[in-house]
Order: C-alpha cells, then sequence, then structure tokens
C-alpha cells in the first residue's frame, strides 16, 4: 500500500515558532503537556535539553501550527537551550508562584533572550501552580504584574494542573504574533510590487535596491 502523500503547506495559515523557558521545576512541561494534549501528571521528570510539541489552532478565522518548545531549566542545559533563542517568535517567561527564587531569575532569563533571541521577539510572563494554597504562595499577583509592566509584557497566572488560563496563555501570544507577521506582511507587500514593476529603468531599480539595502 502505497504512503499517504506529505500534507501541503496549505493545512495552516501560520507556523508559530514558541519556547518555553524559567527554572527548572517551574512546570514547563505540565503548561505545555497540558495545552497540546489536555492531560496532566503530578511526577516531575526533568527536561533532558529540549523538547517540543505541536497543536494547530484556529484564529480569527485563521489556522496557526503552534511548534513549542520546551527547554531545560537546568544550568548544565542551558547551552543546549540558548540555541533555540534564535528561531523563536514567541517566548513564554515561567516562573513557580511559590518559588520566590524562581521569580527573582525571570531577570537572568530575559538578558538571555536580549542576547541570544530576535530583537523583535514576543514575550509573555507566567505565573505558574496559582491553585497552590495561599499560605504556600510566595510571589503575590501584583508583583508579577509590576515586573510584567516594567518590561512591557503580558502576565497570565496559571495552573496547568486545574487548567487554569493556560489556553488563555497560549492563546494571546499566537494572537500577538500572528498580527505582528500580518503587519510586516502588509509593510512589504507595496515595497516588492514598487521594485517588481517591468517599465522601471536600470538606474531606477539600483536605487530601490540601494535604499532597501539602507533600510534593513
Amino acid at each position: 500500500m502505497a504512503a499517504p502523500p506529505a500534507r501541503a503547506r496549505a493545512d495552516y495559515d501560520y507556523l508559530i515558532k514558541l519556547l518555553l523557558i524559567g527554572d527548572s521545576g517551574v512546570g514547563k512541561s505540565c503548561l505545555l503537556l497540558r495545552f497540546s494534549d489536555g492531560s496532566f501528571t503530578t511526577s516531575f521528570i526533568t527536561t533532558i535539553g529540549i523538547d517540543f510539541k505541536i497543536r494547530t489552532i484556529e484564529l480569527d478565522g485563521k489556522r496557526i501550527k503552534l511548534q513549542i518548545w520546551d527547554t531545560a531549566g537546568q544550568e548544565r542545559f542551558r547551552t543546549i537551550t540558548t540555541a533555540y533563542y534564535r528561531g523563536a517568535m514567541g517566548i513564554l517567561l515561567v516562573y513557580d508562584v511559590t518559588d520566590e527564587s524562581s521569580f527573582n531569575n525571570i531577570r537572568n532569563w530575559i538578558r538571555n533572550i536580549e542576547q541570544h533571541a530576535s530583537d523583535n521577539v514576543n514575550k509573555i510572563l507566567v505565573g505558574n501552580k496559582a491553585d497552590m494554597d495561599e499560605s504556600k504562595r510566595a510571589v503575590p499577583t501584583s508583583k508579577g504584574q509590576a515586573l510584567a509592566d516594567e518590561y512591557g509584557i503580558k502576565f497570565f497566572e496559571t495552573s496547568a494542573k486545574t487548567n487554569l488560563n493556560v489556553e488563555e496563555v497560549f492563546f494571546s501570544i499566537a494572537r500577538d504574533i500572528k498580527q505582528r507577521l500580518a503587519d510586516t506582511d502588509s509593510k512589504a507587500e507595496p515595497q516588492t510590487i514598487k521594485i517588481n514593476q517591468p517599465d522601471q529603468g536600470a538606474g531606477a531599480a539600483q536605487a530601490a535596491q540601494k535604499s532597501a539595502c539602507c533600510g534593513s
């Protein structure tokens, strides 16, 4: 029996690559598992290096294929994971609301993003394990919001266990990236049409090419 043909590019409108980063144990893998498979596990298994899942969603009438990379939070895997920053279009910075050090380390993770990721990468701050008893909470919601405001990014508190805001986080960052890509496409179109006009002389074409180089 012949193998079925490979699915065409037309099965989605946008391919968006997301990256989950944060300290070890904050629940990155649990968030990804909840979003991609709708499941939750209480057993803690350290991510070795990097793992990824794919889920296609419908957003504003468009099919968005999300390729979500789950990175290891441990120091010994840091050199592996930084290689994935460059290709990311969106990054979810995850901390544990019951672990203040994981929250304090968000600034270090943001420095990593500034060093290794694209300048226009979308970021979102996620305080996970929000289902935990208030007596165990170490980071107030207001503190998370203040940090997000400082960096000008969105903020959500989530629970992979109870599925609190998990869909909302991924949909929110996907929508922002889709908008950015759509804006980039619409800005690029007039320039492409202009350069490809057949009646342009060689000198005009060279001028257009030169201005495009200078503007890049």
